[in-house]
């Protein structure tokens, strides 16, 4: 009985080790010191510039027509890849918002606004 355990433990951890090896498995990918300081500069200046209107992370915004932050990075078809441009020209309304946001300003936000990604997000019934 315990050659058995001993033995399914070893297969489990050769089939684990040869899947990982091949590339069929990976660990958990951990977010660097590096990426989390980019995402907490972006939440920085979340707080200073954009919670005025929107809602940075969950709920309803100040502004009932400024969409939270959790559902624009929740819109279908806005990836990471998209982000960044989309930021870079979503302030051209001067009758609403008259600011720009410095590329290095832009990435960082985009860091922190891709940490409200999720896939099960339903937007509110309003």
């Amino acid at each position: 009985m315990r050659l058995k355990r001993i033995s399914a433990a070893l297969i489990a951890v050769a089939v684990v080790s040869g899947a990982i090896a091949t590339g069929q498995a990976r660990p958990a990918k951990k977010s660097n010191r590096t990426e989390m300081a980019v995402q907490r500069q972006g939440l920085a200046f979340a707080q200073k510039h954009c919670s005025i209107c929107h809602a940075i992370d969950t709920g309803i915004s100040p502004k009932p027509e400024a969409p939270s932050f959790e559902a624009i990075i929740n819109t279908p078809g806005l990836t990471a890849q998209t982000l960044n441009p989309w930021l870079q020209d979503s302030h051209n309304f001067p009758e609403i918002m008259n600011f720009e946001i410095a590329p290095e300003q832009i990435d960082a936000l985009a860091a922190y606004m891709l940490t409200l990604k999720n896939a099960d997000y339903r937007p509110p019934i309003q």
